[in-house]
Formats: structure tokens, C-alpha cells, sequence
């Protein structure tokens, strides 16, 4: 599993560029990200190169956030790759809480970050049916 961070953003222009400002300054890449909104206040999670410099920034910033494990998994890159994998899932009763893919991908996969109801439930699927997972050091992660 890959750490990913959670960051609370009031939704308001500028928040997220003033976060990726902090995040070049000190060094960080952004590997995957997803946004989710509502009027309010929106949800940006990513996985980064430097969970802990990512923290520091955030933190001198005074963001919110949190540290939650997700999968990330090689999924075929062929038409209905992702509908198999999605199946096996539903057919474990694997809840998905949220899903988005990676910009990175091996030869044959796509990559997609997953946050599951039951991990050791995933775990166990992705073991017993010849699906990888991507380690966090191979997408450049620290």
C-alpha cells in the first residue's frame, strides 16, 4: 500500500496553487492527484514524492490534512482491463470509497489508486488473482 495525503482546501481561488507553490519550494513532486468539491470546501488527495517534506509545507501553510493508505494496481491497459478488476471487487463485495488513475504506467497497465472498505479483503483478491500492485518506490515516492 502507498501512503496519500488528504488536504482539506476552503474552495476558494488560489488555495490549491499556493499548496503546489509550497510543494515546488520544497522539493516535492505531485505523482497522482484527484479533487473533489463541493460549495464549501474541497478534498485534494495526492500521492508525492516526500510524504514528510509534503507534510512540513502543508503544515507551515496551516492546511488540514491527513495520511491515508490506498492501493495502487496494474491494471491491464487493454479495452475492459478495468471493468475486470471492478469486478472482481464487487464480486468480493470490496466497497470502493474512491478511486483515480496515475498519470505513470508500466508497459502493459495502467495505474489506478484505489481506497477500499476492506483492505485485507483487497489484499487478498489482488494475491489470489495475479493483480500487482505498484510499490510506492517505483512511482518515485519516498
Amino acid at each position: 500500500m502507498v501512503q496519500q495525503l488528504s488536504v482539506f482546501l476552503q474552495n476558494r481561488s488560489g488555495k490549491i496553487a499556493t499548496l503546489t507553490e509550497a510543494f515546488y519550494e520544497n522539493g516535492v513532486d505531485i505523482r497522482a492527484l484527484s479533487i473533489a468539491d463541493t460549495t464549501d470546501f474541497g478534498i485534494l488527495r495526492i500521492l508525492v514524492s516526500n510524504l514528510e517534506k509534503a507534510k512540513q509545507a502543508l503544515d507551515r501553510l496551516n492546511y488540514i490534512y491527513s495520511v491515508n493508505e490506498v492501493f495502487v494496481v496494474a491494471v491491464p491497459d487493454v479495452p475492459g482491463g478495468l471493468a475486470g478488476v471492478l469486478r472482481l471487487m464487487s464480486a468480493h463485495r470490496i466497497d470502493i470509497e474512491y478511486m483515480y488513475s496515475l498519470v505513470d504506467r508500466g508497459k502493459n497497465d495502467a495505474y489506478m489508486v484505489f481506497r477500499v472498505s476492506d483492505p485485507d479483503a483487497m489484499q487478498q483478491l489482488l494475491q489470489e488473482n495475479d493483480l500487482m500492485t505498484v510499490s510506492g518506490v517505483s512511482l518515485g515516492l519516498a
